[in-house]
């Protein structure tokens, strides 16, 4: 299946306990190392420490809101280069735009798929392979 060499350090944000779990296991399934976070302050909290090579960020969430958590990860220099995939309910124009503007690289809709998910990581986990190192 998949080997260390594509081993991604993955944090997944998200307020749904059920959402967090099922990303867990699919992207332990994947290979990858796992981190989750339970809002964007847990995430802020966290981030410094995991240094995530790629960031799934929820965008409804209490307290500080995907969009905000992204803008704020994004702000740190660390950081600017880290990709980070919105995950959202809600499947409009107007988030996805949202998203690129906070700083986000692309858009899964939950539910998502196994495949999505690992694809996504495959698509951007590739990018940062290396660079935080």
């Amino acid at each position: 299946m998949s080997t260390a060499a594509t081993k991604v350090r993955v944090l997944v944000i998200d307020d749904s306990n059920t959402i967090r779990r099922s990303a867990e296991i699919f992207l332990k399934q994947g290979g990858h190392e796992v981190m989750l976070a339970e809002d964007g302050f847990d995430a802020l909290a966290k981030v410094n420490d995991y240094r995530p090579q790629l960031i799934f960020c929820d965008i409804l969430m209490p307290r500080l809101d995907g969009y905000q958590t992204c803008a704020i990860i994004k702000r740190n220099e660390q950081f600017t280069n880290v990709p980070v995939v919105m995950l959202s309910s809600k499947d409009g124009v107007f988030d996805k735009a949202r998203g690129r503007m906070a700083g986000a690289q692309d858009y899964l809709t939950k539910p998502f798929t196994k495949d999505q998910l690992l694809q996504a990581v495959q698509q951007f986990g590739a990018t940062t392979q290396g660079a935080n190192e």
